[in-house]
């Protein structure tokens, strides 16, 4: 089974407390992922998360074809990091974590993900061509959108791998 590993990195002008609210939220994900994506919280959503949570989702990630999603917040570290795993899901394996620091008055968010793909091989070779590519314009489409809302002029600390 190959896991795989997306990291990306991003500097953004808002408080510890305010980057908490925002990220730990399911509500703003629809705001920060691409149109073609359309995610529908399914599942009641209490204002804090915590371990154990779990929130289910409709989405259309790929080709407009509805899936399930089921994630369960592994670890929440409040205000610095959570983990969300995939419960219920189109990956054999998913993790994301999101961890936050403070740095001279503005926020370094890191987002660490490994997945794995089901279906062996093929799984693979879809992954090569289909769903790394979807998961770089997922993330893509979050770093504009953060950065118009809290961008900061020096961009030379982001790294995007």
């Amino acid at each position: 089974m190959s896991i795989y590993r997306l990291y990306k990195r991003q500097t953004l002008d808002l408080s510890l407390d305010e980057a908490w609210r925002f990220f730990s939220s399911p509500y703003h994900l629809n705001d920060i992922t691409p149109k073609f994506f359309n995610v529908n919280i399914t599942s009641p959503v209490c204002e804090d998360i915590y371990g154990g949570l779990l929130i289910s989702y409709s989405m259309k990630a790929v080709f407009g074809i509805p899936m399930t999603w089921v994630s369960e917040i592994s670890q929440c570290d409040k205000p610095r990091r959570f983990v969300y795993q995939q419960a219920v899901g189109p990956f054999k394996f998913w993790s994301h974590e999101v961890a936050l620091s403070q740095e001279n008055n503005l926020v370094i968010l890191e987002d660490i993900v490994f997945y794995a793909m089901p279906l062996g091989w093929l799984g693979q070779l879809i992954n090569k061509f289909l769903i790394a590519k979807k998961l770089e314009q997922i993330f893509s489409t979050r770093y504009d959108y953060l950065e118009a809302r809290w961008g900061v002029e020096d961009r030379s600390a982001d790294q995007q791998n």
